[in-house]
């Protein structure tokens, strides 16, 4: 096993200066809780199960389109990634997987990346194709499209990218393709609006074609950016038909940054279960747009509402329902790995506080159309303090009970800052 980078007797240490302060906690909300029938136990290990994967290109600073501001020791490649995700994973217990993103991860060995995520205790989850920016030496731009480019050879060169990265994924023993395309157009007039989508349609085709039997092929959508008059896969509406229109193996992602403002998410996601289109999330949170913000830290409640549909459709047993949890979001300002453990730890939250819901309450409430109960019993919910549910999962799994307390503690930037010498570039893939 590869020497994780923060001591477990930090850890340990960290962990039992708070244990009895933990313990107080919660034996008082066992008590809080018994009083309305629920089981804290259960809960924990409910809590111990979850798992929400992070994105490699998260551990390294992201910014705006105007500026990035680069912290100390970032990644400078994968392989730092991962260390960085192993980090996480050490002190949240909850983030077993990466989301790896190509080019920006692309490697000469592939099985030698497995077995170094292997070592540090980490698998791989959905992989990520990167249309929307040219690299270096690539023979066809895109600047006006990949999957949908009037030029069928760029298109052509988009789909072989995008069955590359299967083939990657397979060596990585990931099981999913997640394809987010940029096309669209800046100007009233300039794309066929519906000649666009038949391109778009053709080359996620040729794609699915080349799933193997036990893959699937997400679908994510976005409002706006880098078109801003027209997107091609602009909402949830146009995500799911193309989803239907190629087959049972393709699935709407959820991207919570990704929708118009006052959009009613927790609805989408309830229509996608219905219909078994639902592949899964990345989390973040938005004021404006697309602004890949910590998760929770402006709309928790939001997020809450989003997780009762999926813990209904859990405690309903509904077919088909496997969604892949991720972390998709930009740090400006903050340590990646503070933002990132800090993330994990909210969505955690929302799912947990949704298991606490009176399911059969609710059910009674709406078929009496009692909508005040029925809020009362989704806020008895959200108002609980989950935090000690959240922290003995971590105790018990050898995680720590504050993350980003013993993360501090550890001064784990500086301890391996001479290993990483700033590179000038941004190992993340973001801005």
């Amino acid at each position: 096993m590869t020497e994780l980078r923060i001591d477990a007797n930090l850890v340990a240490e960290t962990n039992a200066q708070q244990a009895e302060y933990l313990a107080q906690d919660y034996d008082m909300l066992a008590g809080q809780l018994a009083r309305r029938n629920i089981d804290i136990n259960a809960i924990t290990e409910r809590a111990m199960a979850f798992e929400v994967a992070v994105p490699s290109w998260g551990t390294g600073t992201g910014g705006t389109r105007f500026a990035r501001f680069p912290g100390l020791a970032e990644p400078r490649n994968i392989f730092e990634k991962l260390q960085d995700c192993a980090v996480i994973n050490q002190l949240t217990r909850c983030t077993r997987e990466v989301s790896p993103h190509f080019p920006w991860d692309r490697v000469d060995d592939f099985s030698e990346l497995r077995q170094y995520a292997d070592n540090l205790g980490l698998g791989f989850t959905c992989v990520n194709s990167n249309t929307f920016q040219d690299q270096p030496g690539q023979q066809h731009s895109y600047k006006y499209g990949s999957l949908t480019n009037t030029s069928q050879a760029a298109r052509e060169q988009a789909i072989a990218h995008n069955i590359e990265c299967i083939q990657w994924g397979q060596t990585l023993g990931a099981k999913a393709l997640t394809v987010w395309v940029g096309d669209g157009s800046n100007h009233p007039g300039q794309q066929h609006f519906q000649h666009a989508l038949e391109r778009y349609l053709d080359s996620m085709r040729k794609i699915y074609a080349a799933l193997p039997d036990d893959w699937q092929v997400f679908i994510e959508h976005k409002m706006f950016e880098p078109a801003f008059y027209s997107t091609v896969i602009q909402d949830w509406g146009t995500n799911v038909l193309c989803a239907m229109e190629l087959g049972d193996k393709a699935k709407s992602l959820v991207d919570l940054g990704h929708h118009a403002p006052n959009v009613n998410i927790e609805m989408i996601v309830s229509r996608l279960i219905q219909f078994k289109k639902l592949a899964g999330f990345h989390f973040n949170d938005s004021k404006y747009g697309d602004d890949d913000l910590d998760s929770g830290s402006l709309h928790p409640y939001q997020q809450f509402l989003i997780f009762n549909e999926l813990v209904d459709a859990e405690y309903r047993k509904q077919e088909g329902f496997a969604p892949c949890y991720m972390l998709d979001q930009s740090h400006n300002v903050t340590d990646p790995i503070e933002s990132l453990m800090n993330s994990a730890e909210e969505v955690q939250r929302s799912y947990v506080k949704a298991l606490l819901v009176d399911r059969e309450a609710l059910y009674a409430a709406q078929a009496d159309n009692d909508a005040l109960q029925a809020s009362r019993l989704l806020k008895a919910a959200f108002n609980t303090d989950v935090g000690p549910i959240l922290a003995m999962a971590r105790s018990r799994q050898n995680g720590a009970i504050d993350p980003v307390q013993t993360y501090r503690a550890a001064n784990y930037r500086a301890a391996i800052a001479a290993d990483r010498p700033s590179s000038g570039v941004s190992g993340s893939g973001i801005v």
